[in-house]
């Protein structure tokens, strides 16, 4: 029988793998920031305060693999990775291709972070109260995110399906690796 590396809570599953999410988040803004500077620079601000939040949730999510004795996920470094990328390839495009990709990141994750709650609620009280202290940030990015898309709807036709399925797909990746 082959050794499973993978935890038996489902709660230390869920901690892994989100906060490889965040790291992949941390890695979106750092790659946008890096563009935006030329092609949407009035967002600069915004995108760092948006990185900081992140950096602040992976913290919490760190702080709870620890606790767990437990190592980071294996998709840990897909996500900063192809995180980068995504902010790179985005930002080229300007501010409203930067807001539908933090419309359609936080659109799959808020609904994540909800199913999560629902199935650890009485499961993993230390996983939830991590979970639920995250979730009116990762509200207010995509709520400000989508009051930026302009009346042209050709990027986020364009892109938010793309990046929701790539969010979705990485999470999965996380989940069952």
């Amino acid at each position: 029988m082959p050794f499973d590396l993978r935890p038996k809570n489902p709660g230390d599953r869920i901690i892994k793998v989100n906060h490889a999410g965040e790291h992949g988040a941390i890695s979106i803004y750092s790659g946008q920031i890096l563009v935006s500077r030329l092609t949407a620079p009035k967002l600069c601000v915004e995108l760092r305060e948006f990185r900081a939040h992140e950096q602040g949730h992976r913290a919490i999510f760190s702080a709870e693999l620890q606790r767990r004795g437990l190592s980071r996920c294996r998709s840990y470094w897909l996500c900063g990775i192809g995180g980068y990328a995504l902010g790179v390839i985005t930002a080229l495009f300007g501010s409203n291709a930067i807001a539908a990709t933090t419309v359609a990141v936080e659109s799959v994750v808020l609904r994540h972070l909800n199913l999560q709650l629902q199935h650890l609620q009485d499961l993993d009280a230390e996983a939830v109260t991590a979970i639920s202290t995250i979730i009116d940030e990762e509200r207010m990015h995509h709520d400000l995110s989508a009051s930026h898309l302009f009346a042209s709807r050709f990027w986020p036709r364009l892109i938010m399906p793309v990046v929701a399925l790539s969010t979705e797909t990485v999470i999965w990746i996380g989940m069952n690796i």
